[in-house]
């Protein structure tokens, strides 16, 4: 195979950070900061760069008995040029056999409903990349565009969710940038959704440090709604480049019926729209558009600002020896069930005695 571009392992934040910003449609998943922040939690970050072409964060961890490899939201590139598209493949092939792999996962922003995306997932089933069992971030996405001005912004949303917005203010609903003081108030509202909308998190040093990380490095805004003294929503934006990320969202049951969710993500499009973003990615929306997903009002809520359904094609794993790889997504589910089941169980002991 032609060699389209020599690569090298970036060790320089400014370099590695500056060559994404390079590249089409670089993610905050992919940014120095966030390698940084995981590589305190167990992973080993390895930033490799294909001068102006493309680039990967390969974040590796010890997962039991195997070892495994992520490139979240990556790698970087132009996936309509299929010869790099070939290269970085081939090399990120390479690096998962020398560290011995069980598994590379990528899962990289590409519409399967495109000439390109069907493209790349015929070379990903070529060259041995399976559809993963267990995907990490949402598959889907919404996104509202902010290249129109606000005015032409609000007058795209649904009638109802500018009238909740109009609504939130007459009722008192204060948004403001919070303080590093309340993360753990921020956490707290988190975990308070969390319980509310049956999903697991981790604990709150884990998401005070990551957000932390990102706001010292100007890469994150956390905002917070009010009514009076009550905290009662709060999201954390994120963003890099030209693009804005609401990756993290809570709220609590008080004053809902004030509408502060809709205040409080109007003020998000403002802020992105003043830090020169031209994209929010809203983070996450169905499997498949029907009502049976259980993400069907999720869906609906981000719709109402104006954000279309973005569908990506999902994660993809490369396994050098996929004997045990079969092996490993049989019993991964099950593991994965089985903490599931005793992590809802401390749950309801701790709900119980407090």
């Amino acid at each position: 195979m032609h060699s389209v571009s020599a690569f090298e392992n970036i060790k320089d934040s400014s370099r590695w950070d500056t060559a994404l910003l390079d590249l089409p449609h670089p993610h905050v998943l992919q940014s120095w900061n966030w390698g940084m922040f995981k590589e305190r939690h167990g992973w080993r970050p390895e930033r490799l760069l294909w001068e102006r072409k493309a680039a990967a964060q390969v974040l590796i961890q010890d997962h039991g008995r195997f070892r495994i490899g992520y490139v979240p939201k990556g790698p970087i590139l132009n996936w309509s040029e299929l010869d790099q598209a070939k290269e970085t493949l081939h090399t990120l092939e390479n690096l998962a056999q020398a560290n011995a792999l069980l598994l590379l996962k990528i899962d990289p922003d590409v519409n399967p409903d495109t000439p390109e995306g069907q493209a790349i997932k015929e070379l990903l089933a070529q060259r041995g990349w399976k559809p993963s069992f267990e995907q990490i971030q949402f598959r889907n996405t919404m996104i509202l565009n902010l290249q129109p001005d606000l005015d032409t912004i609000l007058d795209a949303m649904k009638s109802k969710w500018r009238y909740n917005i109009r609504l939130a203010d007459r009722k008192g609903v204060q948004v403001r940038c919070a303080a590093l003081s309340e993360l753990p108030v921020l956490y707290e509202m988190y975990a308070e959704t969390a319980r509310r909308d049956r999903f697991i998190i981790r604990d709150a040093a884990y998401y005070t440090a990551a957000w932390r990380t990102f706001i010292e490095a100007g890469q994150a805004i956390p905002l917070m709604a009010t009514v009076g003294e009550d905290y009662v929503s709060a999201l954390i934006l994120f963003y890099f480049d030209k693009r804005a990320w609401y990756m993290y969202g809570a709220s609590r049951d008080i004053h809902r019926k004030f509408m502060p969710n809709h205040l409080l993500q109007w003020e998000a499009i403002k802020q992105a729209k003043a830090l020169g973003c031209t994209e929010y990615d809203m983070w996450g929306a169905p499997d498949v558009l029907e009502e049976s997903d259980p993400m069907w009002g999720v869906y609906r809520f981000k719709e109402g600002f104006g954000a279309e359904f973005v569908p990506h094609i999902g994660a993809y794993d490369y396994a050098p020896h996929p004997a045990l790889y079969r092996l490993y997504a049989f019993l991964r589910p099950r593991q994965v069930s089985w903490a599931q089941k005793r992590y809802w169980r401390q749950h309801v002991s701790q709900t119980t005695t407090t």
